[in-house]
């Protein structure tokens, strides 16, 4: 069933998919329209039929909730009478919007947003519309130890508040064992994966096993193997609050934690090419959260050596 009210758009359309979540799902649109661009963008809103029987509640609780939104140029709420699963819900939903208007800004229902997040991403959009190296500009900035720049360029694609084009999209590749064999043949599958700490051949080898339904990695994939390039904000412009459990794909432990930008982005022409000042801050990030053996045995020893000494 598809709700439709029409008005102009002026702003790139925003792609938001939901499935069970009420409350997260309020959490997201609340910080979207804190934004001043919201009334001036179309939102699309994609709801996942319920897997099961027993999410059906809360899946209806929550296409009650976008039914009744207001406060953008235009609501269109998309409810699928099957579950599609996230992978396929978003690459169909970005398709679709690529095809119709040539752009979209996505997003997921466990994101909140800064209030500055959707005027950096029209920018980046309106500024590297024509720039064939740029796959995307993203929203979300790991909390990494370093002062990074205003905004940089790192190879590939990501998926915490993204947006692309329709010119950069075409090139997204479905097919996980054509991806991993091209990085292979490639010789930057060591490259691509962070020297082994980002996990993301584990997420690919963990798709083509049938262990996880991602389309990110495959977006990331498709768009390294192209050498083309994401803008990502120095500052984060998204805070991720569905690693507690409740979503999918998430843990429990929420160690991308960070603090939202309280002041704008400025988005200006930059050198189309990988940051080597973000990209260790990255790496660095990344072999954080997936150590080595060798590391872990260290941060056990280090942990032993700094524990109070027993009382008697």
């Amino acid at each position: 069933m598809v709700t439709k009210v029409v008005e102009k758009e002026r702003c790139a359309p925003i792609a938001l998919f939901v499935y069970n979540r009420p409350a997260h799902t309020r959490r997201t649109v609340e910080s979207l329209l804190a934004n001043s661009q919201a009334a001036a963008s179309a939102l699309f809103v994609f709801c996942d039929g319920a897997k099961s029987p027993g999410l059906a509640d809360a899946v209806e609780t929550t296409r009650a909730y976008v039914r009744g939104l207001a406060g953008f140029a235009s609501l269109t709420v998309i409810e699928r009478d099957r579950n599609l699963g996230l992978a396929q819900s978003i690459t169909q939903g970005v398709g679709q919007l690529c095809a119709e208007h040539g752009r979209v800004i996505v997003l997921e229902d466990d994101l909140v947003l800064s209030p500055y997040f959707l005027r950096y991403m029209n920018q980046g959009l309106d500024r590297y519309a024509d720039e064939p190296a740029v796959a995307s500009i993203h929203g979300y900035t790991y909390p990494v130890d370093a002062v990074l720049p205003e905004t940089f360029f790192i190879r590939g694609a990501d998926c915490w508040g993204w947006a692309t084009w329709a010119r950069a999209w075409k090139f997204f590749e479905p097919d996980a064992v054509k991806l991993r064999e091209q990085l292979r043949a490639s010789g930057e599958l060591a490259d691509f994966d962070f020297d082994g700490t980002a996990g993301y051949v584990r997420m690919l080898n963990g798709f083509i096993a049938g262990k996880n339904d991602s389309w990110a990695i495959r977006w990331h994939a498709a768009a390294y193997l192209r050498n083309m390039l994401t803008l990502y904000p120095g500052r984060s412009l998204v805070r991720n609050i569905g690693v507690d459990g409740s979503g999918t794909h998430s843990g429990d432990v929420d160690l991308f934690a960070n603090q939202l930008a309280v002041a704008p982005i400025a988005v200006e022409s930059i050198e189309l090419r990988e940051s080597p000042v973000a990209r260790a801050a990255f790496g660095r990030y990344f072999r954080f959260l997936n150590p080595t053996l060798t590391e872990r045995v260290r941060r056990r020893i280090r942990r032993i050596l700094n524990r109070p000494a027993a009382t008697k």
